[in-house]
């Protein structure tokens, strides 16, 4: 298949995803089109059958704002016809969804040449906040609504598209997934020392997200502190956002400065998680939780809030633990068990990594975008299971 894949470039989840994906795909011998502002963070210099396509916004005095959304359409039209593309996937509704219907309509004006089918795949943020929003709720449902096949990323997410938006179209739930022939724990005694001081009983826990304000960036050191109480530890902030300087006063007024390590945003995360002993994700919302599938790859126990797509990732007592998003002491508890008893923690950390393998793996999900691609294609129905 001749695929167009567009998202955006960054290192939030749905870059990550799409971008993963298209390296997939031209691993199985799809000829795939990625369509971007810019090169996505984890796109190789080169790969067979998987190229890069920039868009380019210029600017005029005329518009108040640089139509990305007009460019975005026009780019898809340009490699749609050069390329004569079977699938245009878009990875969030908007603009994404809405620039490829747009793009669609222009090329089934002209007669004798191939429109492609169009594909949206929902993300979160898309529906939960910018979807959701009264400036964009009616153009979000509309673009789904025309997508001839519409993926969620969790059941979750499915549910809250049929009721914050007034959607109508099928919607199947294909979950994220990554590639755990990268995404596997592979020790570095010399890190770990520059992060424990070569302190054999130091512990490492680890927070990797945008730090935007549904991260609870403050209960993160809330309950980080409440397991130094108790275990010689050091956490690991790892990535930038707005909230970020607010967690640096917060631990500094907590006397933990010299605990807390601001690592900023790194593109290979593997190597942190790699060293760390226990993930935080206390999130007042996530659609999924990429962040947590990454470090349970990697056999980092999870402690994470109970919404979301998250109960559907994480198995509590089993793969992680799952706790009210506001229960802070909950959390610091079942992070203290886990970092305090040895078996606990390579039980959970080994049950975690066998789920990703069964559930979340590239070879396991990829084969499912590939199936609905064809029915899409064939003019079947999509929604499966």
């Amino acid at each position: 298949m001749n695929v167009g894949i567009v998202c955006y470039p960054t290192v939030g989840g749905s870059g990550i995803v799409a971008t993963e994906l298209a390296k997939a795909l031209a691993e199985r011998d799809h000829q795939v089109r990625l369509i971007s502002t810019e090169t996505p963070f984890r796109l190789p210099e080169f790969q067979v059958g998987l190229a890069f396509h920039a868009v380019q916004t210029p600017g005029y005095p005329l518009l108040r704002e640089p139509q990305y959304l007009l460019s975005l359409a026009n780019k898809i039209v340009q490699v749609s016809r050069e390329h004569e593309l079977d699938i245009i996937h878009a990875h969030y509704a908007i603009p994404h969804a809405a620039a490829a219907y747009l793009a669609r309509q222009i090329l089934m004006s002209r007669s004798g040449g191939k429109v492609p089918r169009v594909i949206t795949t929902l993300h979160g943020t898309d529906v939960t906040l910018i979807g959701s929003d009264h400036s964009y709720s009616e153009t979000a449902a509309f673009c789904i609504n025309q997508s001839d096949g519409v993926t969620a990323v969790s059941e979750s997410l499915r549910e809250d598209t049929y009721r914050q938006l007034a959607v109508r179209a099928d919607i199947r739930v294909i979950p994220n997934f990554l590639d755990s022939s990268i995404h596997h724990r592979s020790e570095d005694a010399e890190l770990r020392a520059k992060f424990t001081g070569g302190h054999s009983e130091t512990r490492l826990v680890i927070h990797v997200s945008n730090f935007r304000p549904v991260k609870q960036i403050g209960m993160v050191i809330d309950i980080f502190e409440r397991i130094r109480r108790q275990i010689p530890s050091k956490l690991l902030l790892v990535g930038d956002g707005p909230e970020l300087d607010k967690a640096g006063r917060q631990a500094k007024g907590l006397g933990l400065s010299d605990d807390v390590v601001q690592l900023g945003e790194q593109e290979q995360v593997v190597p942190l998680l790699s060293v760390a002993d226990l993930f935080l994700l206390p999130s007042a919302q996530e659609s999924f939780g990429l962040a947590a599938l990454e470090a349970m790859a990697c056999q980092v126990p999870v402690v994470a809030s109970r919404v979301g797509g998250l109960p559907e990732v994480i198995e509590h007592g089993l793969t992680g633990f799952l706790h009210p998003p506001d229960a802070v002491d909950a959390m610091a508890q079942s992070a203290v068990e886990l970092l305090s008893d040895d078996e606990l923690h390579k039980r959970v950390a080994t049950a975690a990594l066998e789920a990703v393998v069964q559930r979340f793996c590239s070879r396991v999900v990829v084969p499912e975008y590939e199936m609905f691609y064809a029915r899409v294609l064939n003019g079947q129905p999509v929604t499966v299971g």
